[in-house]
């Protein structure tokens, strides 16, 4: 596509982001024979992208707005560490005009398109009515600056129901409201109205017709200076969570060749609407039900988190592209030269926990296996040791799968997450095999609401007897003698001459469960409450701070390997069966020091900080009462006493917590709440 052993001008280019695709970039331009300059803030001093880099300049505190979306911060490492170019990845700068201006006006090349590109398709209104001179097909509604509710309410007859409101600036979902009755439209617009403002400092709305069983289909684009735009096929996208892309293909299983000529050409036809220079994505909504017919939605004038897919099938480095184009080189290949070979599929790994409706979480990595082989691709920003919080967005990988079809590509897909391993921070990966399973999603019927359907059928796999006895073993083993100079560290059970079992009480969500194990690691036996018990021998290799290696369990001569790691009281366990995060538990209402702990805890449900404590130290309560009020992701979590009893609080207002961690303890109190005046506050 573009000359390869042709130098490029530049020798050292800064990537103005973060995370896994700032370590993508930094990959190809050390291909490239390019010095790579990463910028960090004060949250990421560590971060694999700083240790990859040739060079890292840190930018401020771990806000975004004091660091990765600090213009003047980020243009002066540029100049100090004497970039030529920046590449702005996704997110954060990458679509601000004003960002590619001041880069334009240091002298520095932005590795992207025009200010005014950015400009006119980052207005939605403006790029709708701009490609529509170019005679791409969009959906038919109102799109004007500045209409009044009154106008919108009028128009939306002509536009015909069901219609769906957006906002004109901005993305990702936000402000976004389907009507299907016209009595619900008046409120509808008042409250997208508020949404967009406080989301992107603009409340102007437009309206669409929505698209019945609509698909999001995407097309990406090349430009040079010289003219030449091509496109690389198109991408899958319909598989969205609240309008958040989860999962990925290339190429789309809906189109036919005809219908993937024209959406490709109506791609070209929109980047050419505005002079496009470098790589972008057309974005177009299909009906399921029309596959014939498609709609433009909007362009992204930068590279997008799903564009591995369409590199795996192209063969096509896009970051390369982008830097050579940028340097003035021309594509030097025609459109009907380009092929897509074989099937693609991306799923995007979060840190957080489908279980508890996705609420985001958080926590330090402490073990981590990330998968190889023959079609695998892992982008990633992870380590061992980095610690995700709630400063940035959640996405923490990308795994990708290439086969030679569609089917062959999804079990490869699902094989490659079996086999990630990320211990210290709850993800969406069962999710994604969950999703990769269902039966519509096989046979390639997507559409955008398919997997909002699918969430109420999604229930976490059940923590069976082997985790249980895994997670026992590891605490056992830890209480054993590690050296000849320390022959009595045994567990407490262990007597001379005897053997009595050692009883661990572990708990995994609601289950509780008594292991008793016994005799040594090389000959053991271990029961699970009042099962029958098996024989074992167990080995573990890894280190002590933090405690995370490889257990190995043979049981009743079945072995089996787990990865470990435990922090803060949770014991994390990876096996054949997935990851189980278990803690251990003293028994209901004693400590080890026989002291009163009560008969429920209540724990944080994701990481955050605590605003307030509506009770205090002592205080009795009913059941349901509010306790701890949690904040995180700018949402407000009140959490309540599962039981009536007596409050024994172990935070106060403004500490900051982890996942899971015990923030007050309830003693059940068989006797009725003393009155309201004696609890701290009425409850």
């Amino acid at each position: 596509m573009l000359n390869q052993s042709v130098p490029v001008e530049f020798d050292t280019v800064l990537v103005a982001n973060r995370g896994e695709i700032a370590v993508r970039v930094i990959r190809t331009l050390r291909a490239m024979g390019i010095r790579s300059v990463a910028v960090y803030s004060d949250a990421d001093a560590d971060a694999r992208h700083v240790q990859a880099a040739d060079i890292a300049v840190r930018l401020g505190p771990a806000a975004a707005r004091a660091s990765y979306l600090a213009i003047d911060k980020v243009v002066a490492a540029a100049v100090r560490t004497g970039a030529q170019a920046v590449h702005p990845g996704y997110g954060f700068l990458s679509e601000n005009a004003a960002f590619a201006a001041a880069l334009a006006e240091a002298g520095i090349v932005f590795l992207g398109p025009s200010a005014r590109a950015i400009e006119v398709m980052g207005d939605k209104i403006a790029a709708k009515n701009t490609v529509a001179a170019f005679g791409v097909p969009v959906v038919p509604g109102i799109a004007k600056p500045g209409l009044t509710d009154d106008e919108l309410i009028a128009a939306a007859a002509e536009v015909g129901y069901p219609v769906l409101v957006k906002p004109s600036a901005g993305g990702g979902g936000k402000g976004m409201r389907r009507v299907d009755d016209p009595d619900l439209l008046p409120d509808a617009l008042v409250s997208a109205r508020r949404e967009a403002a406080a989301a992107f400092g603009d409340d102007t709305l437009f309206l669409e017709r929505f698209v019945t069983r609509p698909r999001h289909i995407e097309v990406q684009i090349l430009a040079d200076r010289f003219g030449t735009v091509l496109h690389l096929g198109e991408r899958e996208c319909s598989l969205q969570r609240r309008h958040q892309k989860v999962i990925e293909e290339a190429p789309s299983p809906l189109l036919d060749a005809d219908t993937r000529a024209r959406i490709g050409a109506a791609a070209c036809n929109t980047a050419r609407s505005v002079d496009y220079l470098g790589a972008g994505t057309v974005e177009f909504i299909v009906s399921a039900d029309r596959p014939d017919e498609f709609f433009f939605m909007e362009m992204n004038t930068r590279l997008q988190v799903e564009h591995p897919v369409t590199e795996l099938v192209t063969g096509v480095d896009l970051v390369e592209c982008q830097v050579r184009v940028a340097a003035g080189q021309k594509l030097a290949v025609a459109q009907d030269e380009l092929r897509m070979v074989g099937h693609a599929i991306e799923a995007r790994v979060y840190a957080e926990d489908p279980a508890r409706g996705f609420l985001p979480t958080g926590g330090m990595v402490l073990e981590l296996a990330e998968p190889e082989g023959d079609g695998v691709r892992v982008d990633s920003g992870l380590r061992v040791g980095t610690l995700v919080g709630s400063d940035y967005d959640p996405m923490l990988s990308k795994v990708i799968a290439h086969a030679s079809d569609r089917t062959a590509a999804l079990a490869k897909l699902d094989r490659a997450l079996a086999d990630t391993v990320l211990l210290g921070v709850t993800t969406n990966i069962e999710f994604l095999r969950f999703l990769l399973a269902d039966p519509d999603v096989a046979e390639g019927r997507l559409d955008t609401g398919l997997l909002d359907r699918r969430v109420i059928d999604f229930a976490p796999a059940v923590v069976g007897d082997d985790e249980f006895a895994a997670a026992a073993t590891c605490h056992w083993l830890r209480r054993w003698p590690t050296t000849q100079s320390d022959p009595w560290r045994v567990p407490s059970g262990w007597r001379i001459g005897a053997d009595a079992p050692t009883p661990i009480r572990l708990a995994c969500g609601d289950r509780i469960e008594h292991v008793y194990l016994s005799g040594t690691p090389a000959d053991g036996a271990v029961r699970i409450g009042d099962g029958e018990e098996s024989l074992f021998t167990a080995t573990f290799i890894g280190g002590d701070e933090p405690y995370a290696g490889v257990l190995t369990l043979t049981t009743d001569g079945l072995r089996r390997e787990y990865r470990v790691a435990e922090q803060d009281g949770l014991l994390w366990v990876a096996g054949p069966a997935g990851i189980a995060v278990l803690r251990e538990v003293a028994e209901i209402g004693v400590r080890g020091d026989s002291d009163q702990v009560g008969d429920a805890e209540i724990r944080s449900p994701m990481p955050g900080s605590v605003i307030a404590v509506p009770v205090v130290a002592g205080a009795t309560v009913r059941a349901g009462a509010a306790i701890v009020v949690v904040e995180a992701m700018k949402m407000e979590h009140t959490l309540t006493a599962p039981v009536a009893g007596t409050v024994e609080l172990l935070v106060e207002p403004g500490a900051q917590v982890r996942l899971d961690q015990t923030l007050a303890r309830i003693v059940a109190a068989p006797v009725e709440p003393q009155p309201a005046e004696h609890e701290g506050i009425p409850v």
